[in-house]
């Protein structure tokens, strides 16, 4: 069976129209893969400028689907253009900001420039029927802020972020991911001390007198792409190791057989994926069909991508703000071993500008929300001018990573995302006709930033007919999973271990009779459960080259708990790897039996001397019983997920999803082989096929 199909509840009937381009047109087709171009024309007197996407866009005016505004409107002389021109002028330049170079400033202005559009990508069919697109990740100069000088990025196609991919599902893609970048990494790294000062030292611009890190300033464009929550094979889902020289492709082929949600594509590249990140390398990709196609939600020019991201910047001897970006980190230890913070910066980029604004009509919207920070995490709240909350009902969460809620849910008290996480949310604007609403950031771990702004919509005074009407039910397919209704299935363990002395890591456990006589002992972890019985486990794996001990069989269901043992700090949002899961249930447990410790040889030891204990039932909103890829594994909790492995193999990862913790270490290995081949394997070695787990039910 395919991997919709063994998932409780998801729809099995795979969606295969054919797709039709924003003009209506069937027909054209361009001998190479090309980009459409969302269009802002001002009508003038004399012609019409033009702002292609990557530049500046008005919801309310921009053209896209069904804004019958033609393509052919958008550039001059295009009849006249060869395929090569046309493709060129398709994955147009990003916006190189206002006329003349910007006077230094040491602040930037909020809400000073338009929200940009990323172009959307249109591949074409081959013989095969299978759809073909080529991207290539090019080294680009782009305006993050009108006030800032121009800015060096490493992009998909020029843009940042990248081209929005929009397929249907089952309609297979095969993707070519071409490494043309030149030069060296344009962002410089530090590393500060962690001086007590308001602001705190990493939300300050610039490097504070700190040297640039040697490796980093001289690293080159060594890249992998990997689309985040795609259920793809693993020869397709861009493995970390497996990084493209310059002048070398990826070839990746997308299934698409998961239901309608937005995905989002990134660098992974091994141990520097938060600098490839950082320099630009991401962008969103959309899957769409029927169930999601029937609801009638807002579409085209009404349906907008905001992928959020925090950003700090280096400054010149005057303290003015140079446009580079600089990746800042504080060095919380350094001894027995180093502990950095993960970086947070103050400020904040929707589509890769710094706090704009987007002019809206009145009337609902659809927002696919992506939180593309490295670390941070969001708890994004509506506000009007006065920075009043908006009256109940005016915004609903209508989605989650995998695909839409059973029914829409009231946003009146932010909605939280974590590192990778995503929310569908629709708003209604028919109420704020002619005033201006603000998003901004009010989460408190780790902090808001000196600035929680994030963006403001400028609703218009006009009248406007709408025909949308909230629908009462959304996923007609979704099904809640639960302990009583999960089907039969392996269990796992996973202990997140706390900051300090060192980074923190996935310790993969399996249950011990062999309990130590003297605790604390490296690796033993003891858990005191709800009804008092206490289960000690070991550690089998922690490193990520320690071997694969994580075997899973195609599809099959399996429950992963992951347990955060820090007692305070951030939480982990643990991602998997070509799977989607529901988030059953949280736990909180008194974690502070677990302990660091000197060993005899000197080295640092971690366990539990006294058992960590459940001390009561947590909670799973209802804006979080969706299908998801990542989860937040807040600190003194144990969350517990199930999810379907299904037609996929080979081997993958799962890992913390901010970045620096990804980077340096919170990484682990698993498998994916089909059942025949398990058996096989164990009928010749006598292992149990599953490796190391918590057990089977």
């Amino acid at each position: 069976m395919s991997m919709h199909e063994g998932r409780t509840g998801q729809p099995g009937q795979t969606d295969r129209k054919r797709r039709i381009d924003d003009t209506g047109d069937t027909t054209a087709v361009s001998p190479r893969p090309v980009l459409r171009r969302r269009t802002l024309l001002t009508a003038a007197a004399a012609g019409a400028t033009v702002a292609t996407t990557g530049g500046p866009a008005s919801a309310a005016s921009a053209s896209t689907a069904g804004s019958g505004v033609p393509e052919a409107a958008a550039a001059s002389g295009a009849a006249a253009a060869s395929p090569d021109t046309a493709t060129a002028a398709a994955f147009a330049a990003p916006r190189a900001g206002g006329g003349g170079t910007p006077c230094p400033v040491r602040e930037l202005t909020p809400f000073l420039d338009p929200l940009t559009i990323p172009p959307t990508a249109r591949p074409t069919r081959g013989g095969d029927g299978v759809l073909d697109l080529t991207v290539e990740m090019r080294t680009a100069t782009v305006s993050l802020h009108s006030q800032l000088p121009p800015t060096t990025v490493w992009a998909y196609e020029g843009h940042t972020p990248g081209p929005t991919i929009d397929v249907r599902r089952g309609e297979r893609l095969r993707v070519a991911w071409v490494n043309r970048v030149t030069g060296t990494i344009p962002l410089t790294a530090v590393q500060v001390p962690n001086a007590q000062q308001s602001p705190a030292v990493w939300d300050r611009p610039g490097r504070g007198g700190a040297a640039p890190m040697e490796d980093v300033r001289k690293l080159r464009p060594w890249l992998v792409t990997h689309l985040h929550g795609a259920i793809t094979n693993s020869g397709n889902d861009g493995w970390p190791e497996n990084i493209l020289e310059p002048g070398a492709a990826q070839l990746s082929e997308y299934h698409n057989d998961q239901p309608a949600t937005a995905l989002f594509y990134h660098d992974h590249a091994m141990a520097v994926t938060r600098w490839n990140v950082m320099a630009g390398l991401q962008g969103m990709y959309v899957i769409r069909d029927e169930e999601e196609e029937g609801l009638g939600l807002p579409g085209g020019r009404y349906e907008v991508p905001l992928l959020l991201a925090d950003r700090n910047l280096e400054t010149d001897a005057d303290g003015h703000l140079t446009g580079r970006l600089l990746h800042k980190t504080a060095i919380i230890q350094s001894q027995p071993l180093l502990w950095l913070r993960g970086f947070t910066g103050p400020f904040t980029m929707v589509n890769g500008t710094i706090w704009p604004y987007l002019d809206v009509e009145p009337r609902w919207y659809r927002f696919r929300v992506v939180n593309g920070a490295n670390t941070r995490q969001y708890r994004l709240a509506f506000v009007d001018e006065d920075g009043k909350p908006l009256p109940s009902g005016s915004v609903h969460q209508i989605g989650t990573d995998g695909g839409l809620l059973p029914r829409p849910v009231p946003v009146d008290d932010g909605v939280i995302l974590g590192a990778a996480e995503r929310a569908d949310l629709l708003i209604d604007f028919s109420a704020f006709r002619g005033r201006r609403l603000r998003l901004v950031n009010t989460n408190d771990n780790p902090d808001p930033g000196p600035w929680p702004q994030v963006m403001e919509f400028r609703v218009s005074s006009a009248r406007v007919s709408d025909p949308f009407v909230l629908p009462k039910q959304l996923s007609r397919s979704y099904k809640r999973l639960t302990e009583g209704n999960l089907p039969e299935h392996t269990d796992r363990l996973v202990v997140l271990t706390p900051q300090g002395p060192g980074q923190s890591v996935c310790w993969e456990m399996e249950k011990t009779e062999d309990v130590p006589a003297e605790l604390p002992a490296d690796g033993i972890v003891q858990v005191k459960e709800e009804d008092g019985s206490v289960t000690t486990y070991r550690r089998t794996a922690a490193d990520f080259y320690d071997p694969v001990r994580f075997f899973v069989q195609a599809r099959s269901w399996e429950r992963w708990r992951f347990l955060h043992v820090a007692p305070s700090g951030w939480p982990h949002p643990m991602h998997i790897h070509t799977t989607s899961f529901q988030v059953l249930d949280r736990q909180t447990y008194d974690v502070s039996g677990f302990k660091t410790f000197t060993m005899a040889d000197g080295s640092i030891g971690c366990g539990t001397a006294t058992p960590v204990a459940w001390t009561g039932a947590g909670t799973v909103s209802p804006a979080e019983e969706g299908w998801k890829d990542t989860v937040r594994a807040n600190a003194g909790e144990l969350v517990t997920v199930a999810g379907y492995f299904g037609d996929t193999s080979g081997k993958y990862v799962y890992h913390c999803h901010m970045l620096e913790h990804e980077d340096m270490g919170m990484m682990r290995q698993f498998v994916v082989r089909p059942g025949q081949i398990q058996d096989v394997m164990a009928s010749m070695t006598g292992m149990p096929p599953m490796g190391t787990a918590d057990g089977h039910r």
